[in-house]
C-alpha cells in the first residue's frame, strides 16, 4: 500500500442485516445508524435469503437516503448463493441503483460487477496476493477478507493491495457455510418453499448443540455461523499494523451504536483495548467471544490480550 493509505485513519463498515428482522426493525435500526453510529460506510440488502426482501423492499430507497444524509457510503450487498433465475437477476437490479458501491457476495456477480467500482464481500475466498491483485484489475475497491484468514496472511495481501482498501471481520457470529436447504424450516418440520419464515423467532441465529449438550454452531436460515461472536476489539492495534485499514461490525440485536463507538474509541486511542473489551462484554453479556481464527487457532478459542 502507498504511505498515505498506511497513514489513514482506520474505518468502520457495518455489514448488512444477515438475520430475517421485521421490517420495523430493519428499518429503525439503520435509521438510528445513519444519526449515531460513527462508521464510514454501511452495507444493505439481502445476503442470506431472497424470500425475506420483498418485507423490506420498499424501505430501502428511504434507509439509502437517510445513511447518505448522515455522511455514510451505502453499499449494496447482493445475494450469498443465487439459484433461482430471478435470484442471479438481482445483481442487475443492484447496479441499476446510482450513487452507491455493489458488494459481491457470491463469485457469480463478478462477471456483470466487472469493471466498475465495486466491493468484495467476506463470502468471497480472497487468500492470496494473486487473488487480490486480480480483483483489483476487476475494479474492486474494498475487500472484506473471509472471517477465517489468520492475521499472518493479512500483511503480505495488504502489501499487494494497490487500488482496494482490505478489511477484518471485526464483530459478530462469523458465517461460515450457505447451503440450498434451510435449516430453520427443516427444525420446524416445514419444507424450505413453505418455510412460514420461522426464521425470524431467532434474530441473533439459532444457537446449536452438539449431541452432548456443548455449544457448537448457530443457524440462520440457510446459513450456518459461529456460535461464538467474533471480537476483534483487543486486537486491533495488531491487525492494523498489518496494513489492514478497516473493521466490519455485523448486526445483532445489541446496541450497535455503543459498539460501534467503543471500536472506534479503541482505534482513535481515547480507550484502552482492555476496556473496550470489557465495555462490549457488558452489550453482550451472555455470548462467548472469540479471535482464535485472527491467531491461527481454532476459531472458536478467544487468545487473551497480552499482559
Amino acid at each position: 500500500m502507498s504511505s498515505s493509505d498506511t497513514a489513514a485513519r482506520p474505518t468502520l463498515t457495518l455489514g448488512a442485516v444477515l438475520f430475517n428482522w421485521s421490517p420495523e426493525q430493519w428499518r429503525d435500526f439503520h435509521y438510528r445508524i445513519a444519526d449515531e453510529a460513527p462508521v464510514e460506510r454501511v452495507c444493505v440488502g439481502e445476503v442470506v435469503c431472497s424470500k425475506r426482501l420483498p418485507f423490506y423492499q420498499d424501505d430501502m430507497p428511504g434507509v439509502i437516503e437517510r445513511l447518505q444524509r448522515g455522511g455514510k457510503t451505502v453499499i449494496l450487498s447482493s445475494l450469498a448463493l443465487p439459484t433461482l433465475p430471478r435470484e442471479r437477476r438481482m445483481i442487475n437490479d443492484l447496479l441499476a441503483i446510482p450513487d452507491v458501491l455493489v458488494e459481491a457476495s457470491d463469485v457469480s456477480a463478478l462477471s456483470p460487477i466487472a469493471g466498475r467500482p465495486h466491493a468484495i464481500g467476506p463470502l468471497i475466498n480472497v487468500y492470496n496476493e494473486g487473488t487480490v491483485a486480480f480483483m483489483e484489475k476487476q475494479g474492486a475497491v474494498h475487500i472484506c477478507l473471509p472471517p477465517e484468514l489468520p492475521m499472518s496472511a493479512m500483511g503480505p495481501l495488504a502489501a499487494k493491495a494497490r487500488t482496494a482498501t482490505l478489511e477484518a471481520w471485526a464483530f459478530g457470529r462469523a458465517p461460515l457455510a450457505i447451503s440450498a436447504r434451510c435449516y430453520h424450516a427443516r427444525i420446524h418440520g416445514l419444507a424450505k418453499d413453505s418455510c412460514q419464515f420461522v426464521c425470524n423467532k431467532d434474530p441473533d441465529g439459532l444457537e446449536v448443540d452438539t449431541l452432548e449438550g456443548r455449544r457448537f454452531l448457530s443457524v440462520n436460515g440457510v446459513q450456518t455461523l459461529s456460535d461464538t461472536v467474533v471480537n476483534l476489539i483487543g486486537d486491533l492495534d495488531a491487525v492494523v499494523s498489518r496494513g489492514v485499514r478497516a473493521f466490519r461490525l455485523s448486526p445483532h440485536t445489541c446496541d450497535m451504536v455503543a459498539v460501534a463507538r467503543a471500536f472506534r474509541d479503541v482505534l482513535d486511542g481515547r480507550l484502552a483495548a482492555a476496556e473496550g473489551e470489557a465495555r462490549v462484554a457488558a452489550l453482550m453479556p451472555n455470548a462467548a467471544f472469540s479471535n482464535g481464527f485472527l491467531h491461527g487457532r481454532p476459531g472458536h478459542q478467544h487468545i487473551a490480550l497480552a499482559g
